[in-house]
């Protein structure tokens, strides 16, 4: 059953992407969304991300409350991520100022230009980060 519901899931992300970025009252462009979804069950927690908005759950252990990431961060300085936005012709750096200094953290962009600079590798919209390698697939499912 389990194995279904991550199908169903993944199902749900990719529609929900292509509705989005087809919309013709949404732009889309250069922008997008996080999301984080749970299905709670008796028996298991089932937890599907798509960028960096986290699920945390907290629980109390012997009197003391205790943290527990459900989802992963979709970061373009992931090994998997980055290999993927350089494999679609994607370049992956932190921001560089006017000096030529880089700060921040890593982000994707375009191979000759510096856009779009989105600090995650997986999205909702996003069209000009899609087109080099950012995703709307939950990934791995928790």
């Amino acid at each position: 059953m389990t194995h279904n519901v991550h199908n169903i899931i993944e199902d749900v992300f990719i529609d929900t992407n292509y509705k989005l970025s087809n919309c013709d009252v949404i732009d889309t462009v250069f922008s997008g969304s996080t999301c984080v979804s749970l299905i709670y069950t008796p028996e298991k927690v089932i937890c599907a991300n798509v960028g960096d908005s986290r699920a945390v759950l907290g629980r109390c252990i012997n009197g003391e409350w205790v943290s527990h990431n459900l989802s992963r961060d979709h970061k373009p300085s992931d090994k998997d991520e980055f290999t993927r936005i350089n494999k679609r012709g994607g370049r992956v750096e932190p921001l560089k100022e006017d000096d030529g200094e880089f700060v921040g953290p890593m982000r994707v962009w375009l191979k000759e230009d510096d856009i779009p600079g989105l600090a995650m590798s997986r999205s909702f919209g996003d069209r000009v980060a899609a087109s080099v390698g950012v995703l709307a697939e939950p990934g791995r499912l928790y």
